[in-house]
């Protein structure tokens, strides 16, 4: 499992800090594409690193780790980012939508100013997002292996040395 770990953790650290810092979060807007990318980075590290070839269980689990990581790190950063933030984005939001459709623009500003600055919202938005990154994390390591396990999978790897061989010479 340790093999499996540290490229998981790397592919979520990736996803986690992508997925929280604001505007650059808007990427996964785009069907969590900050967390699909993610669970690949950790199965290409999987199995660039790995022995054996790589199956779509593995995948599944290092594309989960990270996800979970990802989604660790998105809800420590996340929230407070989200709250702090959350008046520019509201903005921004409002000044793209007047620039496609002025009347909407209107409506979707008198929508945000009576949700308000609501923290309940934003931590169960964020608990939602967590959970859609995981998913997604999972998917991402899925795809990962098909596209970077280029060995067969009958070989097996060497057996260790025979207990009782020759000491060690300094």
């Amino acid at each position: 499992m340790n093999n499996k770990l540290k490229p998981a953790v790397i592919g979520g650290v990736v996803l986690g800090l992508l997925s929280a810092i604001p505007f650059v979060n808007f990427v996964n807007l785009c069907c969590c594409l900050w967390a699909i990318l993610g669970g690949l980075l950790a199965s290409y590290l999987y199995v660039k690193n790995s022995p054996v070839p790589a199956n779509a269980g593995d995948g599944a689990i290092v594309g989960a780790i990270a996800g979970a990581v990802g989604a660790g790190i998105y809800l420590v950063l996340g929230i407070p980012l989200a709250i702090v933030s959350g008046s520019a984005m509201r903005a921004m939001l409002i000044n793209l939508m007047t620039n496609v459709d002025p009347s909407q623009a209107e409506m979707l500003r008198r929508q945000m100013e009576a949700q308000g600055d609501n923290i309940a919202g934003v931590i169960v938005q964020s608990l939602v997002g967590a959970l859609l990154l995981i998913v997604f994390s999972v998917i991402g390591g899925l795809i990962g292996i098909p596209l970077f396990e280029k060995r067969k999978g009958g070989t097996m790897p060497p057996p260790p040395p025979a207990p009782g061989g020759a000491p060690y010479a300094a």
